[in-house]
């Protein structure tokens, strides 16, 4: 019977495989963490030694209040920073006091210490920094998502972090990389717990406004659940937190830059439940957008990793489709006396 089974799978996916790539782009056509329209300028610049595009453009994040735009635009400055460095010191250089230049250098000596087996002692260092970000704009909520993540790493006691967590929610309520470090810190993996990290994210999405990353915070928990330690956790539960953030995903338009990082971590997530549909779904909606997180964390290669599970996903769909469709069956009239 086993073999049977094998069988049909592989016939199905024969017959089916090459049809569910039709609408999805080409191996060569992904792209990781490709920047949107406004970014991708500043990093060409910045690739020419010229930080002006950047400065006006973390510059207009901040005149905009546009924090999520601010927060994700500081993170890949940070990474062009560390492996071309000359734009970015001519910029400290000329404006050693601009929020904008001290908010990526804060950023850049985070991500620099966390690549250390002695990032504690590095992240400590690094406390001046995060100040200074702070002071440089002290409506931004960017530098409190850093000073979380530094929290973490320094094991804060849970007092230190739920003071910074006040003055993080108390610029931007609804701020999703402030919650996002938040979740890190309750998880099991940290300081907390797959329960405590589950009612955080449920209750933070409970009140977001339609559309807001924030609902895919639960889907951040099942995932720190899924590659953490602790105690078991319901699959209704799960299951839940996957299709808040399906529907989240459903409300921006296929190949959208924005939410590119949560429909890689929903995809993730999905996988992991077996829920394969689902899953080939969310890569059609992703496109040419995969992002570094989630595949970073369990390959050295995250876009070959996204690229390989892309692939198993249309298999699995392929196995789990009927070689042809039912045929309704035929009824016989009946006549008096048959």
């Amino acid at each position: 019977m086993a073999l049977i089974h094998a069988l049909i799978s592989t016939a199905r996916m024969l017959k089916h495989t090459k049809h569910l790539a039709e609408g999805l782009p080409g191996d060569d056509e992904v792209l990781l963490d490709a920047p949107d329209s406004r970014l991708s300028p500043a990093l060409v610049a910045a690739g020419r030694d010229d930080y002006g595009p950047a400065a006006a453009l973390l510059a207009a994040t901040r005149e905009e209040a546009a924090w999520e735009n601010r927060d994700l635009y500081t993170r890949r400055l940070a990474t062009f920073a560390r492996h071309r460095p000359d734009w970015f010191e001519a910029w400290l250089d000329d404006r050693p006091h601009d929020p904008d230049a001290l908010l990526v250098k804060a950023e850049l000596a985070l991500a620099r210490a966390w690549e250390s087996p002695a990032y504690a002692e590095l992240l400590r260092d690094a406390a001046p920094l995060i100040s200074a970000a702070a002071e440089g704009h002290p409506r931004d909520p960017v530098p409190w998502r850093l000073a979380l993540d530094h929290a973490r790493g320094t094991h804060a006691s849970r007092a230190v972090f739920d003071a910074l967590w006040l003055q993080a929610t108390g610029r931007a309520s609804h701020h999703y990389g402030c919650h996002t470090s938040a979740v890190q810190y309750l998880s099991a993996a940290w300081y907390g717990s797959h329960r405590e990290c589950f009612a955080f994210a449920e209750q933070a999405a409970e009140g977001a406004l339609p559309g807001s990353l924030i609902h895919a915070l639960p889907a951040r928990a099942a995932l720190a659940y899924l590659t953490g330690p602790g105690s078991s956790v319901p699959r209704e539960r799960l299951d839940a937190a996957a299709d808040r953030a399906i529907g989240l995903s459903a409300s921006y338009e296929p190949g959208d830059p924005y939410p590119a990082e949560v429909r890689n971590l929903l995809t993730y997530v999905l996988i992991r439940l077996e829920r394969w549909q689902d899953a080939l779904d969310q890569v059609r909606l992703i496109g040419p957008q995969a992002t570094s997180f989630p595949w970073d964390r369990i390959s050295d290669d995250p876009l070959g990793q996204f690229l390989e599970l892309r692939d198993g996903v249309r298999l699995q769909v392929a196995a789990a489709t009927p070689l042809r469709a039912r045929r309704p069956l035929r009824t016989r009239r009946t006549h008096p006396g048959d």
